[in-house]
């Protein structure tokens, strides 16, 4: 039980590798980290334009809680740098989705994937864009 925080490696006992840092939480409205100052203004007042968009106005919470994490994993992989999600502003509390969605963007799948986050104009809080990372591409030795 002493050797728990040892690895075996070779037949000779080493430290373990420290755990990765989680990632900061990623906030709406706030640069996340790894994203320049241009490119950050560029988001936020709405100059990049989505190139895909998810509607969920009409949604259940399980039921969107799925489609955007489908929806963003796709947007990865198709290699988009900047997307789209429409809450709607709710009524009364300010509508159950657009407050879960900061949640949700900060689960693991989805947190390493984000650069930063925005809502499209500031007059307009029931739609953030997504500024997404590049996919990490894989050199091929010729």
């Amino acid at each position: 039980a002493r050797l728990a925080h040892l690895q075996l490696r070779h037949g000779r006992a080493r430290p373990a590798k420290p755990a990765r840092p989680a990632m900061p939480e990623l906030q709406v409205g706030q640069p996340g980290p790894g994203l320049d100052a241009k490119r950050w203004k560029e988001l936020r007042k709405g100059r990049i334009r989505p190139e895909r968009v998810l509607d969920l106005h009409g949604r259940r919470v399980q039921d969107a809680h799925a489609a955007v994490l489908s929806f963003i994993l796709a947007a990865h992989a198709d290699d988009l740098r900047c997307v789209a999600i429409v809450t709607g502003k709710g009524s009364g509390e300010g509508g159950v989705l657009r407050r879960e969605l900061p949640h949700w963007l900060n689960l693991p799948p989805l947190r390493a994937l984000l650069l930063g986050v925005a809502h499209a104009h500031a007059a307009n809080t029931g739609a953030v864009h997504l500024l997404l990372r590049r996919r990490e591409r894989v050199k091929v030795a010729r």
